[in-house]
């Protein structure tokens, strides 16, 4: 298992900035939280499942299960 950014470089930068605007809260969530602090708590749980291969919720993240 490896986590890589996303290669579309427009994508990864916009939602960097996001993150930069929101003091490191995912950009796509309206809540301000723990739970939607960057590393969201639902990548870390879709990490964990060995099943799970594919982008976080915003695109920045890609978890390959090789």
């Amino acid at each position: 298992m490896r986590i890589t950014e996303n290669p579309n470089k427009e994508i990864a930068d916009t939602v960097k900035e996001g993150l930069k605007q929101t003091g490191g809260y995912c950009p796509c969530r309206r809540e301000r939280n723990e739970d939607t602090k960057c590393m969201c708590t639902e990548f870390k749980n879709q990490i964990k499942d060995p099943d799970f291969e594919g982008f976080c919720h915003c695109m920045l993240y890609y978890k390959h299960k090789d």
